[in-house]
């Protein structure tokens, strides 16, 4: 079952994340670092079931957005800060931590929120804190069993509990990188929304045997950093097209 949690007593100023996330940049050479997309780029890559699927340039704690959706392996000491995880510039969860006064870490530190596989935390964040309205926190499980296979049931994971909700659209951070693994970007960003379709269509058929009421989502969007912007949206634009052309 789903825990759920108000925050009332975590309130900072937000830190400005668009120049933190903007900050990253300088981690890549000038050259580089002129081909890459800045803060708030974003593009529409295609459609499934009347949903626009999107990729952002965004920090999850920037997003504005009726549902953040951020993915959290089990807890170890310092996995956000270690050297394997992205530079503090460009790590979106060390931007969600610092925007809600550390209670990120203290939840997890504390087994209040272990991160296992698939375990699941919504909270309401206050204002001023993050940009989304909830914020869904999803378990990765331990890292070193990590497998990409597993962002397909993060994505069904992600999109019921958006159904359950009844927002017409949300935002998905997966966070790996953030975290210290070296994963496949591509790949996981595809079965992230291949696991959401799944589900997605799932509810379809519910609806139409008059098993369910729930609201059409009209959107997802994946939240990347400047370097993996271009190989998520393509990986996601082939995904798109290899799904029409079977159903086709």
């Amino acid at each position: 079952m789903i825990k759920n949690i108000t925050l009332k007593s975590y309130r900072i100023a937000l830190m400005p994340a668009v120049v933190l996330f903007s900050a990253a940049l300088l981690n890549f050479n000038t050259a580089s670092a002129q081909t890459l997309p800045t803060v708030g780029t974003s593009a529409i890559v295609g459609s499934i079931d009347h949903i626009d699927i999107a990729t952002t340039v965004q920090s999850p704690s920037n997003q504005v957005t009726p549902l953040q959706i951020i993915c959290v392996f089990e807890y170890t000491e310092g996995d956000i800060t270690s050297p394997q995880a992205l530079p503090a510039a460009a790590n979106g969860l060390l931007h969600v931590d610092q925007a809600l006064n550390g209670l990120f870490t203290d939840l997890r530190k504390s087994g209040k929120f272990s991160g296992h596989a698939l375990e699941t935390l919504m909270i309401t964040p206050p204002k001023g804190t993050i940009a989304a309205e909830k914020l869904l926190l999803i378990g990765l499980g331990n890292r070193n069993n990590f497998t990409p296979d597993l962002m397909i049931n993060i994505g069904r994971v992600g999109m019921r509990e958006a159904l359950r909700l009844g927002v017409s659209s949300y935002s998905h951070a997966s966070d790996l990188k953030d975290a210290g693994i070296d994963s496949p970007t591509g790949t996981v960003a595809s079965n992230v929304i291949k696991g959401a379709v799944e589900a997605y269509e799932t509810e379809l058929y519910l609806k139409s045997k008059n098993l369910s009421d729930a609201k059409p989502i009209t959107k997802i969007t994946l939240l990347t950093g400047p370097p993996f912007f271009a190989p998520s949206g393509d990986a996601v634009k082939a995904f798109i097209q290899t799904y029409h052309a079977a159903v086709n």
